[in-house]
């Protein structure tokens, strides 16, 4: 078991309010599972995946539990998942996770900032083929076989299985499952005890692609730009 690959994330640039950024789109999330399976996390597996992903970003308990009372209640904003397709500068596609209660400002916003930084948005279709939808689990390493892990997980539905590292260059084991597998792989992660460190869907490019320094930052600045948008949740991009 070798590194697994991962592509350029935009790290090298200081987020303005990152954590809470990663607050309100965990926010989010739970608002959305809430409405899709319940309140409680013992019979909503999607909630719980949420909940782990809330205490990667180190979100307090008590920001967590009023998410889950707000997201139950009658007032509660609904929020629609919609993913747009763009091409940054050089050709590199993007696909931009939003999660929103008006599609019609969001596009607007996305638009604005994709055409301002070189890109252009692109008809639905055009770019997500170059990608493929993969649960993505992370892990801690300490404690774990990984060799022992990895064949056990092949029955649940593992695809691939490496090191990683964490944003502070901390050691991660990452599993990646085809997204059809997500349940049946953090069923088999459960079982062995094993709680992760987040466990989300990331869309991976099938064929990266590779620039140079100069170009690849004007890329990364526009990745940047579109995640501080209160609308969008991610964004996926084919920059190797």
């Amino acid at each position: 078991m070798g590194r697994i690959f991962e592509v350029r994330k935009a790290t090298m640039f200081a987020r303005w309010n990152r954590m809470a950024k990663q607050f309100a789109r965990i926010a989010k999330d739970i608002t959305m599972a809430v409405k899709a399976g319940g309140p409680d996390p013992g019979a909503n597996p999607t909630l719980r995946r949420v909940i782990q992903n809330a205490r990667a970003v180190n979100m307090p308990k008590d920001k967590v539990e009023a998410a889950i009372k707000r997201a139950s209640g009658r007032d509660a904003t609904h929020y629609e998942e919609v993913i747009y397709e763009a091409y940054a500068p050089h050709g590199i596609a993007l696909l931009i996770e939003t999660a929103t209660d008006n599609p019609t400002r969001t596009v607007a916003n996305v638009r604005n900032v994709v055409s301002k930084n070189g890109g252009n948005l692109a008809t639905s279709g055009s770019v997500s083929f170059q990608f493929k939808k993969m649960g993505v689990f992370r892990l801690d390493p300490a404690g774990i076989d990984q060799d022992d892990l990895e064949l056990y997980l092949i029955d649940h539905g593992l695809d691939e299985m490496g090191e990683s590292s964490g944003e502070k260059g901390e050691p991660q084991i990452i599993a990646r499952c085809a997204f059809s597998d997500f349940g049946t792989l953090q069923a088999g992660l459960e079982a062995r005890g094993l709680a992760p460190l987040s466990a989300e869907h990331e869309y991976l490019p099938t064929a990266p692609t590779e620039l140079g320094e100069t170009e690849a930052r004007e890329v990364l600045e526009l990745v940047d730009k579109l995640e501080q948008e209160d609308d969008v949740q991610r964004v996926f991009h084919n920059l190797g």
